[in-house]
C-alpha cells in the first residue's frame, strides 16, 4: 500500500479528540449487472467506513469504505457492489440509483490517487468522473436543490453542474450538514458546530455541544452525533439539542438520517440502524477491529 496522509482534520475536542476519528487510508472494468452483487472479495466483516446512504428507489443500505461500496442488511453478509475496491471517502445519494462520491483509487486500478468528484447512476455499479480528477479528495459531500456542498483541503467547495467549483470558507472540518430548504450550512469543528446563512462563504461561532457528524433530513430533525457516539437532535438547527441514545460501539464513523425517524451510523464495532428517530439501534452489520 502506498502511504498517504491522514485523511480528516486533527481536531482535539473536550477531553476527547476527533483526531481518534481519523482513518490512515491508501490509494492511488467490468462490472456485474443487475442488483448489487456479492464476489468472491465480498468480506465478512467491514472496516473503515467513510459514508452511509439509501437508495430511495428500493431502499438498500449503502456503506462507502476504504476498500470499497458495499450494500448490508440485518443478518446477511456485506456485499461489495460492482468491482471497484477504491477508498470512497466523500458519499451521498442524490437521487434514485444516483449517487456521488470522491475519494482515492485503489492500488493497481489504475485510477488516480485522488479520484475528484464521481457519479454513479446504476446505484454504484459504474462510475463516471464529472470534475476534478487527479486534484481534489472531498472527505465530506451532501447535496441539496441540485447544489453540492463538498469539504475538500480544508475549504469549502460548492457546485451546481458537478463540474465547476467555487471555492468558499476555509475552516478545520469534519463534517457538512446543510436543511432541506438550502438556506443555512452547518460544519462541525473544535468549536463545536458553525453555521453559515450564505451557502458557506463565512461561518458564525461554534455552538455547543460539540458533534463529531450532522445530519438535516428535515427542518425540524438536526442528528448529530458526538465523539463518544451519544446521539442528539436539535428541533431549532442547532440551537439547542437533546440527547437521544448512545449508539453501540463507542466512537462513530459515519451519520446518516434518511428521515425523522431513520437513521444510519457507524461507530467503531459496527454499522447501526434506528427505525424510532434515534431512541434504540440495531445492527446492521459489524465492522472488524
Amino acid at each position: 500500500m502506498t502511504a498517504r496522509p491522514a485523511v480528516r482534520p486533527l481536531l482535539a475536542i473536550a477531553g476527547a479528540s476527533i483526531a481518534a476519528l481519523v482513518l490512515a487510508a491508501c490509494g492511488g472494468g467490468a462490472t456485474e449487472a443487475g442488483s448489487a452483487a456479492e464476489t468472491s472479495e465480498s468480506p465478512r466483516m467491514l472496516s473503515h467506513v467513510h459514508g452511509l446512504g439509501v437508495d430511495p428507489a428500493d431502499g438498500r443500505v449503502y456503506v462507502a469504505t476504504h476498500d470499497g461500496l458495499y450494500t448490508v442488511a440485518k443478518g446477511g453478509k456485506p456485499k461489495l457492489v460492482g468491482d471497484r475496491k477504491d477508498d470512497f471517502m466523500g458519499f451521498t445519494v442524490t437521487g434514485e440509483n444516483t449517487f456521488i462520491a470522491s475519494g482515492h483509487g485503489a492500488e493497481g486500478s489504475g485510477r488516480p490517487g485522488n479520484l475528484g468528484l464521481i457519479e454513479s447512476k446504476d446505484a454504484g455499479r459504474t462510475w463516471t468522473s464529472r470534475s476534478l480528477e487527479g486534484d481534489a479528495d472531498f472527505h465530506s459531500l451532501v447535496s441539496v436543490k441540485g447544489t453540492v456542498y463538498g469539504y475538500e483541503g480544508g475549504r469549502i467547495r460548492v457546485s451546481s453542474d458537478l463540474k465547476s467549483w467555487d471555492d468558499r470558507a476555509t475552516l478545520e472540518a469534519l463534517d457538512l450538514a446543510v436543511n432541506p430548504s438550502g438556506d443555512k450550512l452547518l460544519a462541525t469543528t473544535a468549536e463545536g458546530v458553525v453555521t453559515s446563512t450564505d451557502g458557506g462563504r463565512t461561518f458564525g461561532k461554534g455552538a455547543e455541544p460539540v458533534q463529531a457528524f450532522v445530519s438535516w433530513p428535515s427542518e425540524k430533525s438536526l442528528f448529530g452525533i458526538g465523539t463518544s457516539g451519544k446521539l442528539s437532535s436539535s428541533a431549532d438547527g442547532g440551537k439547542t439539542w437533546k440527547e437521544l441514545a448512545a449508539v453501540p460501539g463507542g466512537q462513530p464513523q459515519a451519520l446518516t438520517a434518511v428521515n425523522a425517524d431513520h437513521v444510519l451510523a457507524a461507530t467503531m464495532k459496527g454499522v447501526y440502524e434506528s427505525r424510532d428517530g434515534g431512541k434504540t439501534f440495531s445492527e446492521l452489520a459489524p465492522l472488524a477491529s
